[in-house]
């Protein structure tokens, strides 16, 4: 791998992680409690290529030591001007040389190789020359690239973090000049968790500037069932790309009269049939309001299934069909690097996934790539943080895949692009349209309230550990109906504040920037990007005893959007300790101890929440629950009343709500 410039049910996730002692996000260095340490390996060492028959012959010398221990070697091109035509080899950990073809159209390839272990890859070791080749007029060879993103939530505008849809379609132009057979493909939630230029349109713009772009294929993700299956298959009708799933009970439900759902599909292009096998993450049920997947007759539900039996007799069909390559395209995620271990569900799903020459993941906004079972497993943050870019190298006699490298195409790098016309002038459009709206000022922040990696945290601040934006919402939660506790999810955060998702047409505003340090305007736009679901607040009872339960499954899945946003009390938990038995101590924030009992206290959460949304199930009383306004409005009234009263809301320091133990906290 080289790099230029919704989560999984706690319930599900407890016996999986009962193991982990500690981690650090993406494979970085960690110390275990036997004091080894585990990190992805270090770069091969004496890498030299020469010209065999026709070929690059490329020897190196393995790191001195790896742990995780190596499983595969992939040697590849380094060159990135002469990409065109890159043919790349994986051999397994014990092969110190491998042959490399050589394709038509190339004169020079520079060879790099690297160790990978399953913490990831290391970072190249390249012969020092580019090498000069005769490219034969014909081959056996053939490359097949790929280009994909996962969890786009609306991101169509470009912005500090976001690289924005115009920009990403023109790289995307850029790469399939590299290649004829260049497929595009997104591993689900291109839609919902959207900022307002996408939600408030109904997610119809994400949809076009996705055609736009060029989308071959997309999986589903769990928020592409945000809203109900009328409004999916609205989007569905409106794409010009194909959708595919394997493990939906029942797909009939999202075919429309232009375009059908299909369970595998085949893309054709640059002499090459590639398969596509879409997933879906099966806690979808819990994660969208009730009634999103129903459709027919009062009773009848899509039903998602977490085995891969489906996907593997898809990507059978699919090579029946004529694929000379499968991909698999999941809605799962990966979680963490612990002890020698990748653990999640992408893990997981990817080690049972069979004659996939390549699996994708998603879901929990993360960067992860390795080799798993002898495939690349891939996933990439989200919002249009960043894409990869697969290179396959296909022998067309034996019809098996003989190699792969990974590249991570950063924003940095993105941001280098000129915009795409036709892409801009669809997020003009929309722009123009909104300003009006969402333009009005509601308050005025002393600076930026973080929100994902935007502070340099190697996770998501707010599915990790307290954070200034779940504070401030969660104390006016409290504040407005006045209950002794306030339970919301850090997954509900969708944005900073002022946001990156929404940019405001009146100049005027005080905004982030280049060399700004506020104070900064919020309008009603920031606050719709912020909270896009229009969630409702429940008030409900829970006892000391679910309490503790509810918190277990907020830190079990550790990082994930189930994590606990609170008010009205404290909790400490050990992240070094098995899943299940992580929470140490609840107090209220005067320090008196909750106890695990039936001592009754009222709660404010989300409906969502409250109706078993996230895994909670009924730790909150559903029977119980009264719900409430959009809970939105606690953050629109906390500015408001500060800009009423002629004060500019601070970003407040965090107050030790919440505190996490063990190496693999993101740090405060």
């Amino acid at each position: 791998m080289r790099r230029y410039g919704g989560t999984p049910t706690a319930v599900a996730i407890v016996a999986a992680l009962a193991i982990v002692a500690a981690a650090v996000a993406g494979g970085a260095a960690e110390r275990a409690d036997s004091q080894e340490t585990f990190a992805k390996p270090a770069a091969p060492a004496s890498v030299t290529a020469k010209l065999v028959k026709g070929k690059i012959e490329v020897s190196w010398k393995a790191p001195a030591t790896a742990s995780p221990a190596i499983t595969h070697y992939v040697v590849s091109d380094h060159l990135k001007a002469s990409r065109k035509g890159a043919c790349p080899v994986t051999v397994s950990a014990t092969k110190r040389k491998a042959l490399m073809p050589v394709l038509p159209g190339r004169n020079r390839i520079q060879p790099a190789v690297q160790a990978v272990n399953s913490y990831g890859y290391s970072t190249p070791a390249i012969v020092a020359r580019p090498i000069p080749v005769k490219a034969p007029k014909r081959s056996d060879f053939r490359n097949v690239q790929v280009l994909q993103f996962s969890d786009f939530h609306g991101a169509i505008e470009e912005s500090d973090n976001n690289a924005g849809a115009a920009k990403i379609a023109t790289a995307f132009a850029r790469d399939r000049t590299h290649s004829p057979a260049t497929f595009t493909a997104a591993s689900g939630d291109s839609l919902g968790g959207a900022p307002i230029i996408a939600s408030y349109f109904e997610e119809i713009p994400t949809v076009r500037v996705h055609n736009k772009m060029g989308l071959d294929v997309s999986t589903f993700g769990n928020h592409e069932h945000d809203r109900p299956l009328t409004h999916l298959r609205d989007m569905i009708s409106r794409s010009n790309f194909a959708w595919t799933v394997a493990n939906y009970s029942d797909l009939q439900p999202l075919q429309t009269p232009k375009r059908k759902v299909r369970p595998y599909v085949i893309v054709k292009r640059g002499g090459v049939e590639v398969g596509f096998v879409g997933m879906n993450t099966e806690d979808t049920r819990e994660l969208v309001k009730p009634g999103n997947l129903a459709y027919g007759t009062a009773g009848k539900e899509i039903a998602i299934s977490g085995k891969v039996d489906g996907v593997n007799r898809q990507i059978v069909a699919a090579k029946k069909a004529g694929a000379d390559v499968v991909v698999a395209l999941t809605h799962q995620g990966w979680n963490l690097n612990a002890n020698g271990v990748p653990t999640g569900r992408l893990i997981e799903v990817a080690q049972q996934i069979k004659g996939a020459a390549a699996v994708y993941g998603a879901h929990t906004h993360q960067t992860y790539a390795s080799i798993l079972a002898g495939k690349p497993t891939i996933e990439v943050r989200n919002s249009g943080q960043e894409y990869t870019r697969l290179q396959l190298c296909l022998n067309t006699k034996t019809n098996r895949v003989v190699g792969s490298n990974v590249e991570y195409v950063l924003k940095d790098e993105i941001a280098k692009q000129k915009a795409d016309p036709k892409v801009a002038a669809v997020v003009a459009e929309y722009q123009k349209k909104i300003g009006p709206i969402f333009d009005q000022k509601v308050g005025v922040v002393a600076g930026i309230f973080p929100r994902g990696t935007s502070a340099g945290h190697p996770k998501p601040v707010e599915r990790t550990g307290e954070t200034q934006l779940g504070n401030l919402t969660a104390d006016w939660l409290k504040k407005k109906y006045g209950t002794d506790l306030v339970f919301t999810n850090g997954g509900g955060i969708r944005d900073t504040l002022p946001a990156n998702g929404y940019t405001p047409s009146d100049p005027t505003l005080r905004r982030p920037g280049p060399g700004t340090s506020g104070p900064y305007d919020v309008v009603l736009g920031d606050i719709k990007s912020v909270y896009p679901f229009g969630t409702e607040a429940a008030t409900s009872t829970m006892t000391g005893e679910q309490l503790w339960g509810a918190l277990e499954v907020g830190v079990s899945s550790y990082p994930s959007g189930a994590f606990p946003q609170i008010s009205g009390f404290k909790f400490t938990f050990d992240l070094t300790r098995p899943a299940g038995s992580r929470i140490t101590e609840v107090t209220r924030t005067d320090g008196t101890p909750i106890p695990k009992d039936g001592t009754s206290y009222s709660v404010t959460t989300l409906s969502f929440m409250a109706f078993g949304g996230d895994g909670y199930g009924t730790f909150f009383n559903p029977s119980q629950a009264q719900v409430r306004e959009p809970y939105d409005e606690a953050l629109t009234d906390a500015l408001k009343a500060d800009l009423a009263a002629g004060v500019t809301t601070a970003v407040a320091p965090l107050d030790g709500r919440i505190t996490c133990l063990g190496a693999e906290c993101v740090p405060r």
